[in-house]
């Protein structure tokens, strides 16, 4: 339980949240890539988690969302989704109106 409640609160205390492989410099996979593109395209600061350093979060996450994939962004505690959703309300503008909807917190 110790995993759940620690991504409760990570998920809790950023507004921006992105769990993903590798970091934003250096992205280890391409879907984390890109969900870093399309988050850095709309300006906005993000917390991120690199799983591939955190396998128990690696491991409890997908249960805890009930999402099976990597990335996984979320916003204001809710999951937005991965990279394809990520991509997909990029290009309708939608991710930037969710984004723009919220105060991020500061590093």
């Amino acid at each position: 339980m110790e995993t759940l409640a620690k991504i409760k609160q990570q998920i809790e205390s950023n507004s921006i949240i992105l769990y993903m492989k590798g970091t934003p410099e250096q992205p280890q996979c391409g879907f984390s890539e890109q969900a870093v593109r399309l988050l850095m395209a709309c300006g906005k600061k993000f917390a991120f988690i690199n799983i591939l350093e955190n396998p128990d979060i690696r491991q409890q996450l997908p249960q805890y969302a009930n999402w099976p994939t990597f990335p996984q962004l979320y916003v204001k505690g809710e999951l937005i989704g991965g990279c394809d959703i990520m991509t997909e309300l990029y290009q309708q503008g939608e991710l930037q109106q969710i984004l723009d909807q919220i105060e991020t917190q500061s590093d």
